[in-house]
């Protein structure tokens, strides 16, 4: 289970999403559960107090744990901004693998397509993570991709190279 944790706008889908695709590609069943299709699909009508945060990431951890047991690979996007949530869900699954996708504040409100850390900052959105909400970076992540640093492709190639020194996905084939 790759559960990618970072800001939004850091680059958690880009890179799961690039590196579910790879997985797929090799033959290995995938399943990407991102935070804002979960949200919408899963914990529809939870807000964004800690208590319904905390629900939201425990109920994509319940999903992936399930898909982890009947032989699924699972990869997680989502802010998942409590790192003692993180660690519930690590303890509730196998073969967690935290990946922090790190970017600065401000390289992420610059590549904020939908406005979000605008409207956050200008007050017209409450608990928002990194502005008005806290995000706790995890402290001994298994992977810590900086997105500011390196383009999305380095940084899912970091990520398969992971998976391949461990034997979880097959070798590429290039």
């Amino acid at each position: 289970m790759l559960w990618f944790t970072g800001l939004s706008g850091a680059g958690k889908s880009t890179v799961a999403d690039i590196v579910t695709a790879e997985i797929a590609r090799r033959g290995a069943p995938v399943e990407c559960l991102d935070g804002d299709v979960v949200r919408t699909h899963l914990s529809r009508g939870l807000g964004f107090s800690r208590e319904d945060r905390d629900i939201n990431i425990l109920r994509i951890g319940f999903v992936a744990g399930l898909l982890s047991r009947h032989g699924v690979g699972v990869v997680t996007a989502a802010i998942s901004p409590y790192a003692a949530t993180r660690d519930r869900v690590r303890e509730m699954t196998t073969n967690f693998t935290e990946i922090f996708v790190d970017a600065p504040l401000e390289a992420c409100i610059e590549r904020d397509v939908k406005g979000l850390y605008a409207r956050a900052l200008a007050g017209d959105i409450p608990h928002f993570t990194g502005v008005s909400d806290p995000y706790e970076p995890p402290e001994q992540p298994e992977l810590h991709l900086r997105t500011d640093q390196e383009p999305p492709e380095a940084s899912a190639r970091r990520v398969l190279d992971y998976l391949e020194e461990r034997g979880w996905v097959p070798a590429r084939d290039d």
